[in-house]
């Protein structure tokens, strides 16, 4: 079993002065524990877009309107979103998935769209369940079959990504009901609430967290159900599942923390298998990092979704496996270290 103290003393040793890389060594022995190798793989790597669109944000609770994810979803399906651009850029396949949304497919798919449509979106969380038990399982299993298929394709490195407007909402609820945080830290301004908005949607997370909460005990599923997203389902399939078969995690923002906090709940020790990218400018997602005990490589203030904040990390992880694996060690230079 590879240890930290394994690790770094292989980092101590290679051809430059001792800790002088600062956190991108922290990083390489993140990598190398989780992988439990020392010459680390992240390449190949596999980026599921999981889509979906909300109920709750016929309330207000969004800047945009619904029809915008089943836009997206056309425009990522066309090749010319950010996550596309940004996936390329990075060497990253990506792949689409269409949880649920009210709008028509595209009309001439690529062959990385997969259309599941389990529902047209979710339910409205503030007057009742989100979605059944039962949604939530197929939407779980959807992603758990995801993550399968990328891994028996040789991904190492597996990345969640989402889209779906409203879903910074059942994010808030469920960083409030899983990782304790106070409903004002949980909800933000998600894609651009104003005051109005924001007083609304932090009425609507409150109340329903508190109608979520007293089934989190005995019924885990029906309360996470309750105020959850399809695409959020299937995101934390995505990551218990990968983290089942060996892979690194490399979780982006707010809502794929989110599904993240779920996957933990659900499958615990699923975190042991993630690495932060950043820190998103929701307000809520530095509690729900906290509660998975994971420090973030970025805080750009980035708030896209898309999987676009783990993308920009992606050569953080690119110089990690590199120094691990292509530096040379002092003693094959004769060289004894001093320092």
């Amino acid at each position: 079993m590879i240890d930290e103290e394994t690790v770094w003393a292989h980092l101590d040793g290679l051809a430059k002065p001792r800790r002088s890389l600062g956190r991108l060594e922290a990083l390489a022995v993140r990598l190398a524990i989780i992988q439990q190798r020392i010459d680390i793989a992240v390449r190949p790597r596999r980026m599921l877009l999981f889509a979906g669109d909300h109920g709750v944000v016929a309330q207000g609770v969004s800047a945009w309107p619904s029809a915008v994810t089943g836009l997206m979803v056309e425009t990522i399906a066309a090749g010319r979103a950010t996550s596309n651009a940004l996936a390329a850029a990075h060497g990253c396949d990506l792949r689409l998935v269409d949880m649920g949304c009210a709008a028509p497919p595209p009309a001439d798919p690529p062959s990385f769209y997969r259309a599941v449509r389990i529902a047209d979106g979710t339910d409205d969380l503030s007057s009742g369940p989100a979605m059944t038990v039962e949604a939530f399982e197929r939407a779980w299993a959807v992603g758990a079959e995801e993550a399968r298929a990328a891994a028996d394709a040789g991904c190492s490195l597996l990345i969640a990504g989402e889209m779906g407007i409203g879903n910074t909402t059942p994010a808030a609820c469920l960083t409030a009901l899983l990782a304790g945080a106070a409903i004002e830290e949980a909800v933000g301004r998600g894609a651009g609430a104003d005051d109005a908005a924001l007083d609304l949607k932090r009425r609507i997370v409150g109340e329903a967290v508190a109608a979520a909460r007293p089934l989190l005990v005995g019924d885990p599923l029906g309360a996470i159900a309750r105020v959850g997203g399809l695409e959020i389902a299937a995101m934390a399939g995505f990551f218990a599942e990968g983290a089942a078969r060996g892979r690194t995690l490399l979780l982006d923002g707010y809502v794929a923390t989110a599904a993240a906090l779920i996957a933990e709940r659900l499958r615990p020790g699923t975190a042991r298998a993630m690495i932060a990218a950043h820190r998103s400018a929701e307000p809520g997602h530095r509690a729900a990092l906290a509660a998975l005990e994971l420090e973030p490589l970025l805080e750009w203030d980035m708030r896209l979704g898309e999987g676009t904040g783990a993308l920009v990390a992606l050569p953080l992880l690119d110089s990690a496996a590199a120094l691990l694996k292509d530096v040379a060690r002092l003693s094959d230079l004769g060289v004894a270290r001093e320092d």
